[in-house]
C-alpha cells in the first residue's frame, strides 16, 4: 500500500478524547513517527508524555487550551499555555472566547489572544487559535480571523470537533481570503479521508488536524473522531 509521504507533513496527529489512555498516547506518538506527522496533538496532561517520545524526531508537540469551550478568563489560558510550553509543547492551540466573537467584541477577542500569544511567543511557541466555525457567521469567523491576525497569532484553525461541524471546504477558503497569505490556516475536525485533506490544501489550508492521519496518508477512510 502506497504512502502519501508529502502530505504527512501537514498533519497534526490528534487524540483529544477525554478518555484517552496512555497506551493510545503512545501509540499515536508511534505512528506520527513512522509516517512522519507534522506534530502530535493532545491535552495539556500528556504534553510531557509526548515530548520524551518525539524529542529526538522531527515531529513536534502540540497541545491545546481552553479546550473545547473557550470560555475560561484570559490569565487562566495565559496560565494553561505557559504551562504546557514549560512541559514541551512546541504548539498551542487555544480556543477564542467564542460568546465574544458572536457578540461582535473584537476588541475583547484581541485581547484574550494576545495576552496568550504574548506568552508563547516568549518561550518560542507557535499559537494556532480555534474560532470554532460551527457557531459562527460569516461575519464572526471574518472578525475573529482578523482579531487573530491583529494580536499576532501565527495560524487561525477552523474547530476543536466538539461543538457541532468540522472544518468545510468554504470556511477554509473564507478563513484564508480574511488572514492573507502569512498566516497558517488550519482545517480541523472531520477530515477523514486524502480526498478531504486534499480539498482542505486546495482551499488555502497549510495544516490539517485529524485523528485519521495514518488512514488519510495511505488513501483510506478513517473516522472523524478526536
Amino acid at each position: 500500500m502506497t504512502t502519501d509521504v508529502s502530505l504527512a507533513t501537514y498533519i497534526d496527529h490528534t487524540l483529544l478524547k477525554p478518555d484517552a489512555s496512555r497506551e493510545q498516547i503512545l501509540e499515536l506518538c508511534r505512528e506520527a513517527v513512522e509516517y512522519s506527522f507534522k506534530s502530535v496533538c493532545v491535552n495539556p496532561l500528556w504534553v510531557s508524555t509526548v515530548r520524551t517520545v518525539v524529542k529526538d524526531t522531527e515531529v513536534l508537540t502540540c497541545s491545546v487550551i481552553g479546550f473545547p469551550l473557550g470560555a475560561t478568563p484570559t490569565e487562566v489560558k495565559v496560565f494553561e499555555a505557559r504551562g504546557a510550553v514549560a512541559d514541551g509543547a512546541d504548539e498551542i492551540d487555544m480556543v477564542i472566547d467564542i460568546a465574544a466573537a458572536r457578540a461582535g467584541e473584537k476588541d475583547a477577542l484581541v485581547q484574550d489572544i494576545r495576552a496568550v500569544a504574548e506568552a508563547v511567543h516568549e518561550q518560542d511557541a507557535v499559537l494556532k487559535v480555534i474560532i470554532e466555525t460551527a457557531l459562527l457567521t460569516d461575519d464572526q469567523k471574518i472578525l475573529a480571523c482578523e482579531a487573530a491576525v491583529e494580536a499576532g497569532a501565527d495560524f487561525v484553525k477552523t474547530s476543536t470537533g466538539f461543538n457541532g461541524g468540522g472544518a468545510t471546504v468554504e470556511d477554509v477558503a473564507l478563513m484564508r481570503r480574511t488572514v492573507g497569505p502569512d498566516l497558517g490556516v488550519k482545517a480541523s475536525g472531520g477530515v477523514r479521508s486524502l480526498a478531504d485533506a486534499r480539498a482542505m490544501i486546495e482551499a488555502g489550508a497549510t495544516r490539517i488536524g485529524a485523528s485519521s492521519g495514518v488512514a488519510i496518508v495511505r488513501g483510506e477512510q478513517g473516522t472523524a473522531e478526536y
